[in-house]
């Protein structure tokens, strides 16, 4: 499977960003994959390669760029509890300066770097998300309708996105909750108001997860739940951009 490196050309510089795709000289529908705040690492690219599997271009950028290369801060290899809330608390400052202007002007520069690969199809592309990332992806799909025919978050904080953050979007949807992130309460909130929106959506908990669930370099890792997260996300390309190859 073919990977390789690339600069992303951004109004504010140059996005590094992870790419990896099927090596038959053909051409394969776009992915834009936003990592969790830990950004680029061995487990997205282990991720990123999973997908590409299946027939799909997937780029991944270092939305954190502003700040250096990814990763941004020093990562050990294995995300502990114990370590955990210290890296958060570095990273905070960092997604605080991620505003919505930021975000969507990114946005602008990934989806167009995507769709003019030569190994990517001119069809629609997908947009998925982990943690923080998922909410970039929500806010992706909202400003690019017309672009984006599939989006999923997984573990990610969309129930701060509002009813008019969603009323845009036109792709489908699936989002893969932790347990612990969302109540009952909650969940149903967020699903009244994607109903609200008109979205078409699943939206589901994923029985005994904890935060951060699909990623196998920290302690909150569930392999059942990375499995289900599969078993959701291929689905949903499957049937929004692969068929319009």
């Amino acid at each position: 499977m073919p990977t390789k490196m690339l600069q992303i050309p951004t109004a504010d510089g140059q996005a590094a960003a992870f790419a990896a795709f099927p090596d038959d000289g053909e051409r394969h529908p776009g992915v834009l994959m936003y990592a969790d705040a830990f950004g680029i690492r061995p487990v997205l690219k282990e991720m990123a390669v999973e997908l590409a599997g299946h027939g799909y271009y997937v780029l991944v950028p270092n939305y954190f760029y502003r700040h250096g290369p990814a990763p941004v801060i020093e990562l050990p290899e294995h995300i502990g509890e114990e370590v955990r809330s210290g890296l958060i608390a570095q990273l905070m400052p960092l997604i605080e300066a991620h505003t919505t202007e930021r975000v969507l002007s990114d946005a602008d520069a990934y989806l167009r770097f995507l769709t003019t690969q030569p190994e990517v199809d001119a069809g629609p592309v997908a947009v998925t998300g982990y943690c923080i990332g998922g909410l970039l992806a929500v806010r992706t799909a909202a400003a690019h309708p017309d672009q984006v025919a599939a989006l999923a978050a997984f573990h990610a904080p969309v129930g701060v996105v509002g009813p008019d953050g969603f009323a845009e979007i036109t792709a489908q949807v699936h989002f893969g909750h932790a347990e612990s992130d969302l109540t009952p309460e909650a969940l149903g909130e967020l699903n009244r108001v994607l109903d609200a929106a008109k979205v078409d959506y699943t939206s589901e908990v994923y029985p005994g997860t904890v935060h951060g669930f699909t990623m196998s370099d920290t302690d909150a890792f569930d392999p059942a739940g990375l499995q289900r997260h599969w078993d959701r996300l291929l689905p949903l390309l499957n049937r929004t951009v692969a068929h319009n190859r």
